[in-house]
């Protein structure tokens, strides 16, 4: 005899409920003050709000199920009418025996609730408390081998409901991060529109047409929350922005420079870091008109690349002979030094002489990792380079990206060979 759990899988449309959570994401989102939401980085609120809005799928631990109670129980047998009883409208108690079935899980409880879009019309019945899924038997005459199979069945009837609810839920969680992300973006740009702000979202810089490509070369269990992130309550000022385009392409033009240095190492085996810089100058003079200056690129005191706008630097570039670890964080405080607006883009050229140069790509992602800004590192498809983010001195919503691309410069010049350090 099975006693009278809850009946699952029946309470909540399931699609109502995955539709009701994306529009709590877009209030939520709707209801930041706008300054925060113009200076927060959309990068750390996506991952508060993903971890806040995320409905955690449900996940059974089979190898815990344990036997959580089991004794005497009065057993209401009334409506047993292989039972002789004379008043079958009250309850006729008899002595019998109770067992309940533990089965632990991970997810949100409030799904074992909600009907998923394939369901059967005779859901399976269990409580549902503190992480376990609780099936109870109430029997006169226990049979260990009739419990146990009438409780797998069960089991296996309430897996399969689970499969379609996490089944259904999968295409929104998956989505969630990319949705946040235009959900955020889409109240940003509607905020800068509002303020007649939108020619603030990008650097404008037009690629001459006429230059020859010289150097091209083919190409819900609730856990600990992830807070929300501060963001400082000043009023949003709007500031020149490089967008990524002119950025991968000012990456581009670079690294194919450097491509001509590698296959002519007899040429450049001597060259200092001041001349080298020159050479990347001419081809990326060479490349943009600027509408800032009458040089885009040109360098000032030891900055050695960088594009003005305003009166700020909103990209910089270092170049620098590897001389071990310490020397690229030295090179890297040197750059913070020069910044000061948000979403700047920056590079370090690192050259490599005379060294092991596998062993030195290795140390690079490692070194930036442990720098005091450090935020997390970007996916860059790139055979000797790697892509951060960073953040600013004293504000970790204002990030910076900074791109480190490594080149081999074979050479038997003893006057440019260093010691690691």
């Amino acid at each position: 005899m099975i006693s009278g759990d809850e009946l699952l899988f029946n309470k909540y449309d399931l699609r109502k409920v995955i539709e009701s959570q994306g529009n709590k994401l877009q209030e939520e989102i709707d209801r930041y003050d706008r300054d925060y939401i113009l200076n927060v980085s959309v990068d750390d609120l996506c991952v508060h709000l993903e971890d806040k809005y995320k409905i955690a799928t449900i996940v059974f631990h089979k190898d815990k199920i344990y036997i959580k109670q089991h004794g005497d129980a009065q057993i209401d047998v009334s409506h047993d009418y292989n039972r002789v009883i004379f008043e079958r409208d009250k309850p006729f108690f008899i002595k019998g025996t109770a067992v309940t079935f533990s089965v632990p899980f991970d997810g949100d409880s409030e799904l074992f609730y909600c009907q998923a879009s394939s369901f059967t019309l005779s859901p399976p019945r269990a409580s549902i408390v503190d992480g376990e899924v609780l099936v109870n038997f109430q029997e006169v005459d226990p049979n260990p081998d009739k419990i146990k199979k009438e409780f797998e069945r069960r089991l296996a009837d309430i897996e399969r409901q689970v499969g379609h609810v996490n089944n259904d839920l999968r295409p929104f969680n998956d989505s969630l991060r990319s949705s946040i992300i235009q959900k955020i973006n889409g109240r940003k740009d509607k905020l800068l529109k509002d303020h007649g702000m939108v020619a603030a979202l990008g650097y404008p810089m037009r690629e001459a047409s006429d230059v020859p490509k010289t150097y091209a070369v083919p190409s819900v269990q609730r856990k600990i929350p992830v807070q929300r992130p501060q963001a400082t309550s000043a009023p949003f000022v709007p500031e020149p922005v490089l967008d990524m385009e002119n950025y991968e392409t000012i990456i581009r033009i670079i690294s194919d420079m450097v491509l001509v240095i590698e296959r002519s190492p007899h040429v450049f085996k001597d060259i200092k870091e001041e001349d080298l810089r020159q050479h990347f100058l001419v081809q990326l003079n060479g490349q943009y008109q600027g509408t800032a200056t009458g040089e885009t690129f040109n360098f000032t005191g030891k900055t050695d690349i960088l594009i003005r706008e305003n009166g700020k630097n909103i990209f910089i570039s270092e170049c620098m002979f590897w001389k071990g670890a310490k020397s690229l964080i030295d090179k890297i405080d040197q750059m913070m030094g020069y910044l000061s607006w948000r979403d700047t883009k920056t590079a370090i050229l690192i050259f490599n002489k005379n060294r092991e140069f596998s062993k030195m790509l290795e140390q690079i992602p490692e070194t930036v990792k442990q720098y005091k800004n450090f935020k997390r590192q970007i996916d860059y498809k790139h055979e000797s380079g790697y892509r951060f983010v960073l953040h600013q001195t004293g504000d970790k919503n204002r990030e910076l990206i900074l791109t480190v691309l490594a080149f081999d410069i074979p050479t038997d010049s003893k006057n440019n060979a260093e010691v690691d350090s």
